[in-house]
């Protein structure tokens, strides 16, 4: 894993020309793109050039032609790697700080490629582990944006399973700090992936993985290409009895067995030498069932259950993800151009054990959650001179949630004490439209050979339960000290509207008088978060094995988003804080030398926020009179978060090991205590094989949790946690990889 601030400078062979390509132009996208460029070409080129000649780019056909006529075929490769390069320079990191992991770090962690990708992250600095295979980076709840192949994912619903699989990654770069222009929305850290395609696969692989937990996880993978076609397939399929944590610290859970499929394909066309056409398609689908915690004592009474034994309950939950993306890349003199559209529908059913669920909580709720969005993404750069690179572009997404519900509940008196033990049926169903839409437009100024400014600004606008928006300003320059020193000091303004898992104020009112009913019955609706923040990091390279990273952040937010489990239904809500202050110090080293390498992550951090402001119904009287008058703990607050590994690589053999520590989320009255630390540590131990050309066998065993630590992620206490949840207990994995 690499780290550090990144300040990627526009590619110059030569100083191109102030306009852009003018040929003639007749397809529509085409035209879109030649009158951006034109336009900026009017708005930045000095009065003295306004008269220069333009660039002559080559024939947009796949062969090209040389000086004496000839026709010669492109390498379609080359072609490819350049418009790779080209669509990276459209949206890169310019002062952020910047963390890669790729394929051969992705091999030597814990189950691999079969790992879930939430794992992968978890080595990346400042992310703390939460149950349901949540991740909050520097202090924040998920608030994470993830891009393929430089391209928005749309969001979904927030559930249990892992929808993005790790086999077709073939790298992940993670972006904290302050950040370009060209990044809203979520902005706690942007998880940049970059898919495998047909020119690293060309071929078949199977896999299988089993072990612990009654695990048996195959795999496909396929690819290759054909003349200009490039395309990747992978499926995979998994079930094991942990699909969920267990809410005991027992060796296995009860009824927490899953069942989850999961599709993705990638495909492209090279149009031309400078064109080129992709696609992207996913599909998951997921079943758990909830673990049960036994000796659990019934506190309502229903009619004809006598008694209910915890151990026995049957709630279930299932869950559906899938989405399309479709791209097309111009690169053309001085410009480059990403258009993209999207479409993602998700959806997430929860099945009660309906008498189990009134006796021990006196409600059963059947819940079903829609979310359906389509977004357009279009992104321009234009290296305007030598020492310029101007970027622009817009992001628009509509997006429709619907709820329905049928909840089991018994009539209570003004206490809250069960009157009646046989229970009435109150139905319920909303929906809520969503509209977001941002531009920006930012200039990378290499001002000379040891500094560059990035400096932007984009306008965002909501409307959801209500209507907001914001104008966002973005500054980071970057400071190259010496050869093997690096600093870089920015600061950005955020925005962030509220995701759609919101209960409307209408349901609290149904439940008025029932064994449902709310303590606090204001719902005041969430609103967007806007935040200053501030970051400042140092990347020194002590030698060419061994380097470290200093980075330091602060956030201080109005309207501070969080989001918790309230209710009996596995399914989160979102609620904000008055003000909230997030701060925090990281330091990552790595080492490499030959075929050892080691890396070491180490990070401080501190979230707190006051007075809530939205979704009241949800807490009690006193929680929201305590909160309303002091400065509390985020619940995935955590002090300190480390990571630590090492492998290395002997012939054939390679062997790994690593170690991750924290110091304990948040419990208690109002989040005023902390769980007890942990640090689970995990080897393995992998050999491959050649048995015959072009075809490569790989063994490997994984232990995870080696030394048996008992640990707990939640107690089920503190501001909007649910059941008890700990850390998986010893493990022991062992996977075959066919590939030819």
């Amino acid at each position: 894993m690499t780290g550090g601030a990144v300040c990627q400078r526009t590619r110059h062979a030569e100083v191109r020309p102030y306009s852009c390509p003018t040929q003639p132009i007749h397809d529509p996208v085409m035209k879109f793109f030649a009158f951006s460029c034109s336009i900026l070409a009017l708005s930045y080129a000095p009065a003295s050039l306004a008269g220069a000649p333009s660039d002559t780019s080559p024939p947009a056909d796949p062969a090209a032609q040389t000086d004496d006529g000839k026709v010669v075929q492109l390498d379609r490769f080359v072609v490819t790697d350049k418009l790779d390069r080209a669509r990276e320079d459209i949206v890169p990191s310019l002062g952020a700080s910047a963390f890669k992991i790729d394929r051969q770090q992705i091999e030597v962690q814990p189950l691999g490629a079969a790992a879930g990708f939430n794992q992968v992250i978890l080595r990346v600095p400042g992310v703390a582990q939460d149950s349901f295979g949540q991740l909050h980076l520097r202090g924040e709840h998920a608030n994470l944006q993830y891009r393929l192949n430089d391209v928005l994912l749309p969001e979904g619903l927030s559930g249990f399973g892992q929808e993005l699989d790790t086999r077709f990654i073939n790298s992940a770069t993670v972006l904290t700090g302050t950040l370009p222009a060209q990044f809203g929305y979520r902005t706690a850290g942007i998880v940049d992936l970059h898919t495998k395609s047909g020119d690293l696969l060309t071929g078949t692989t199977l896999a299988l993985t089993a072990g612990s937990h009654d695990t048996i996880q195959p795999s496909l993978e396929t690819g290759g290409t054909h003349g200009a076609l490039n395309y990747y397939v992978s499926a995979s399929s998994e079930t094991n009895t942990l699909g969920i944590e267990n809410p005991t610290g027992t060796r296995e859970a009860l009824h927490d067995r899953t069942t989850q499929m999961k599709f993705f394909g990638y495909a492209s066309a090279v149009l031309d030498r400078t064109s080129r056409l992709s696609f992207i398609a996913s599909a998951t689908d997921a079943h758990f069932q909830i673990p049960n915690n036994p000796g659990q004592i019934p506190a309502f009474t229903l009619d004809g259950v006598p008694a209910f034994d915890s151990a026995k309950l049957d709630e279930r939950q299932h869950e559906t993800n899938a989405f399309l993306i479709a791209a097309y890349q111009k690169s053309a003199g001085a410009c480059d151009l990403q258009l993209a559209v999207f479409t993602r529908q998700s959806g997430l059913d929860f099945l009660p054990d309906q008498a189990g669920d009134l006796v021990f909580n006196g409600v059963a709720s059947q819940v079903s959650r829609k979310i359906r969005g389509e977004g357009v993404e279009a992104d321009l750069s234009w290296s305007a001179a030598a020492s310029h690179t101007v970027r622009l572009g817009l992001l628009a997404t509509v997006q429709r949630a619907g709820t329905t519900t049928d909840t089991a509940v018994f009539s209570a008196d003004a206490n809250g004490n069960q009157t009646t033990s046989t229970p009435m049926f109150i139905p319920g169903q909303s929906q809520l439209n969503s509209i977001l839409a941002g531009l920006y437009l930012q200039d990378e100024w290499k001002i000379s050979d040891s500094v560059t400014v990035n400096y932007g600004v984009r306008a965002d606008t909501s409307h959801a339960t209500r209507t907001e928006s914001q104008l966002s300003p973005r500054l980071n320059t970057v400071f190259l000290l010496s050869a093997d020193t690096t600093l870089h000091v920015g600061y950005a303004r955020y925005f962030t509207p509220p995701p759609l898992e919101l209960v409307p104020h209408a349901d609290i009112a149904r439940f008025a008088g029932t064994t449902n009913a709310s303590e606090v019955t204001a719902n005041s609706p969430v609103r967007s978060e806007r935040a200053h923040s501030f970051d400042v990091g140092l990347t020194h390279r002590i030698s060419e094995a061994l380097s470290l990273t200093l980075d330091s952040y602060l956030k201080v937010a109005r309207n501070q988003l969080d989001e918790g489990q309230f209710g009996q239904a596995l399914i989160f809500a979102p609620f904000n804080y008055a003000t909230g202050r997030v701060s925090g110090v990281e330091l990552t080293g790595n080492y490499t030398n030959g075929s050892f390498s080691a890396f070491t992550n180490l990070a401080i951090s501190r979230a707190t926020g006051r007075q809530i402001i939205s979704g009241e119904f949800q807490f009690g009287q006193d929680e929201l009179d305590y909160i309303a008058t002091h400065e509390v703990h985020l619940d995935h607050d955590q002090t300190y978060t480390a990571s630590l590994g090492t492998s290395y690589r002997w012939g054939h053999w390679e062997a790994y090991a690593d170690l991750l520590y924290g110091s304990g989320l948040r419990r208690g009255f109002a989040n005023t205590e902390s769980l007890p630390a942990y640090a689970p540590v995990n080897v393995g131990l992998i050999r491959k094989f050649a048995p015959r050309p072009h075809t490569q066998l790989t063994l490997r065993l994984d232990f995870v949790n080696l030394f048996d630590q008992v640990y707990e992620l939640r107690d089920g206490s503190g501001i909007g946690v649910g059941a008890p949840q700990f850390g998986a207990r010893r493990g022991i994995f062992s996977g075959v990889t066919w590939a030819y």
